[in-house]
């Protein structure tokens, strides 16, 4: 029996760029990787036997994908369409369910803000636009289309005349601003500044263990770091906040015998 001959490979410049890319890239199917690598070693003139031994694979696969290359190029390596059932959505049902979704659901008489699967397939039957489809069928083909105008967001594009206005009044009030004046402290801005939760004084648990020399007592009690009513100071209101207490003395450290 004749030995089969091998088909000879000619690369240029951007199919070697391409091929090496394939064989060196991590994220690389492993199908990819290994035709890749088939190719280049074919474009060596490399015979399919030796081919074969070298990357642990059957010599028919290497006449495969070397013959398919030498006719197709590079689209020759992808794989070729397989037989299987034929699609029960046609192209007219697919481009009536995506005109549909693009469409505002009050457009329709649908008293709906958005459209949800279930009511995409309740609309196109009463309209017989398209045949039996499930809503999982239905939410498949706008996923898979490129364009999604559907999706949108109401706040990115406001439909208030009058927010311009309206959010003025907000975004300068974060701005320190209210009606073109800038606000001072205690003058109004305070009424809408939460004063902290008033916290009871920690009860006293015994006398208190001095500490190292040179360093005063340890205390767990926070509220008399804070002496001020209002925190922070600037918010309070002179005439309707009452003085802040007067500083507590130092407590002289129990002696210890």
């Amino acid at each position: 029996m004749p030995a089969l001959r091998a088909v000879p490979v000619t690369l240029t410049a951007a199919e070697r760029t391409t091929l090496k890319k394939r064989v060196r890239g991590a994220k690389t199917a492993w199908r990819d990787r290994q035709r890749a690598q088939i190719v280049l070693l074919a474009a060596r003139c490399w015979p399919t036997a030796a081919i074969a031994r070298r990357l642990s694979i059957a010599e028919d696969t290497v006449r495969k994908w070397r013959a398919r290359f030498a006719a197709r190029g590079l689209d020759g390596l992808a794989d070729a369409p397989r037989c299987g059932r034929p699609r029960r959505i046609s192209a007219a049902e697919r481009a009536a369910i995506c005109a549909l979704a693009c469409q505002l659901p009050a457009d329709t008489g649908v008293p709906l803000s958005r459209w949800t699967g279930p009511e995409l397939v309740t609309e196109l039957a009463s309209r017989g636009l398209a045949g039996p489809v499930s809503a999982s069928s239905v939410l498949r083909i706008l996923a898979e289309h490129p364009l999604k105008p559907w999706q949108y967001q109401s706040w990115i594009f406001p439909r208030d005349p009058d927010f311009a206005a309206k959010a003025r009044v907000i975004l300068d009030l974060y701005q320190g601003f209210y009606q073109g004046k800038p606000l001072r402290p205690g003058t109004g801005s305070s009424r809408w500044m939460p004063s902290p939760p008033s916290r009871p004084a920690a009860a006293a648990t015994g006398p208190r263990r001095p500490g190292p020399a040179g360093r005063p007592a340890s205390s767990t009690n926070t509220s008399a770091t804070a002496p001020w009513p209002c925190w922070p100071p600037w918010t309070c209101t002179p005439g309707r906040c009452p003085p802040p207490p007067p500083p507590r003395p130092p407590a002289s450290p129990p002696s210890w015998r």
